[in-house]
């Protein structure tokens, strides 16, 4: 039996808040058209890059960082304001793909430098 490197195990991760985000965002009964509009919405982050490599990856990982997702669920939660839960799901969704892909938070070095490795077209 081989062992699971940290990056795979970061990318199955990834995949489980996918799926779990996914499967939760089905509860509340929102629409799926919204989902579908917002899930690659949070990619606008990566146009700091246009500026510069170290500002893009400060918007990147801003956009890409969990911390941003779980507020905005617990501030949906506690203020009973489901739209502000689901964009928190789908904000979470779109991490988990994200990282299940490997695409990870940016170095300052470029986008093509993560904590899951370098991507493959900079490898």
């Amino acid at each position: 039996m081989t062992q699971l490197s940290s990056t795979k195990w970061l990318r199955l991760e990834g995949l489980s808040v996918l799926c779990l985000s996914v499967y939760f965002y089905s509860q509340f009964g929102s629409s799926w058209w919204l989902f579908g509009f917002l899930l690659f919405s949070f990619d606008l982050g990566m146009l700091g890059y246009l500026l510069n490599p170290k500002l893009g990856a400060v918007i990147y990982n801003g956009f890409h960082s969990y911390i941003g997702s779980a507020g905005l669920l617990m501030l949906g939660l506690l203020l009973n304001m489901p739209l502000v839960s689901s964009i928190g799901l789908i904000w979470f969704a779109h991490i988990g793909l994200d990282r299940s892909l490997g695409y990870g938070l940016k170095s300052p070095e470029g986008f093509g430098f993560t904590h899951l490795g370098e991507l493959a077209k900079h490898a």
